[in-house]
């Protein structure tokens, strides 16, 4: 049994599975980047700038710094996407994971460029660790509140996935394990544009009817690229697919979601992004999964749309109307 954990980011995620992690009895160690921040949460035991409602227990070590880390049977990645590269170099060159140590990746996104997984890009650092994700429909804001909560932990070994699981499973907090590491990571990654694009409809008053076939196009879409990459079909309709995009969709705690429809509004990406000290994954991710989308020759209308917004300058409105107008064609197509 996995008696010691060290969650490095403190956002609202690292944050929420901290305080999971200690209500479960782990040991834990908490490190964020910026010394201020976890200076101020070591003392008041509440990160004020991203999860303000919770208290952290008291058994939980603060730090910003790598060498004031100990050993851990489980170290937790809940960094951003596009800085998972530095923190994982930094983390491994302290000797942190120790032998049997599991590295959990809990960060959802495709590299650019490389089209490297979360996982993938941890395994370059951490090669003889064991490696698992966790991924589903699990907003912190909930989570840090104990409300009812699923989530799946992938790994291609067995007892990698049962030993995170039973790390993760408490009274309001249930685990599933699966061994589709490939399709968990894309779905967690592919769910964010399309939330940015359900968030869009929202700003633009589209209406109920629009949305729910927007979530259900997004879905195949998902479907398409997923499996095209790897993944396993059924995984896209479990907790890291369907379940995690309909959350994302649909839910005022959605970062993504938030961006759209905020650009629904009429707002600019950049003000947008000026506005908030939270990073809205879909952003930088609707780039990765384009580029990979074309490097594979898989089509996505509803992605395709996201990215002429995002960065090709064209409008909602005049982006809804180019979906609208393409040229009809059999759903199961």
């Amino acid at each position: 049994m996995i008696s010691s954990a060290i969650v490095l980011g403190a956002g609202s995620w690292g944050t929420a599975l901290a305080a999971t992690l200690a209500d479960r009895g782990l040991n834990v160690q908490f490190w964020g980047r910026d010394a201020a921040l976890m200076a101020e949460i070591a003392e008041t035991r509440r990160n004020k700038r991203y999860l303000p409602k919770l208290e952290l227990p008291p058994s939980i070590r603060v730090t910003s710094d790598f060498a004031a880390l100990e050993p851990a049977g489980l170290l937790v990645f809940v960094v951003p996407s596009r800085g998972i590269h530095d923190v994982a170099r930094q983390a491994a060159a302290t000797g942190i994971g120790q032998e049997g140590s599991i590295v959990l990746s809990c960060t959802k996104g495709i590299e650019l460029d490389s089209g490297l997984r979360m996982s993938e890009i941890l395994a370059e650092s951490f090669p003889r660790a064991g490696l698992a994700v966790l991924s589903g429909p699990n907003h912190a804001e909930e989570v840090s509140q104990r409300m009812a909560t699923a989530a799946v932990v992938a790994a291609r070994e067995a007892e990698i996935a049962c030993a995170v699981q039973e790390c993760f499973t408490l009274p309001w907090f249930r685990c599933y394990t699966s061994d589709d590491v490939t399709g968990v990571e894309w779905g967690g990654a592919l769910k964010n544009p399309y939330a940015i694009a359900a968030g869009i409809a929202h700003g633009l008053q589209l209406g109920d009817n629009a949305i729910a076939a927007l979530v259900t196009r997004a879905l195949a879409e998902m479907v398409r690229l997923g499996v095209a990459e790897g993944g396993q079909m059924e995984t896209f309709f479990g907790l890291s697919g369907v379940g995690d995009l309909v959350a994302t969709c649909y839910s005022r705690h959605s970062r993504n979601h938030r961006v759209g429809i905020a650009l629904g509004s009429g707002q600019s990406l950049e003000a947008i992004t000026r506005s908030t000290t939270m990073i809205a994954e879909g952003v930088p991710n609707t780039r990765s999964l384009y580029q990979s989308a074309r490097a594979i020759g898989v089509r996505t209308p509803l992605l395709d749309a996201i990215h002429d917004v995002l960065y090709g300058g064209k409008s909602p409105p005049h982006a809804l109307r180019e979906l609208l107008a393409r040229d009809p064609r059999p759903e199961a197509d």
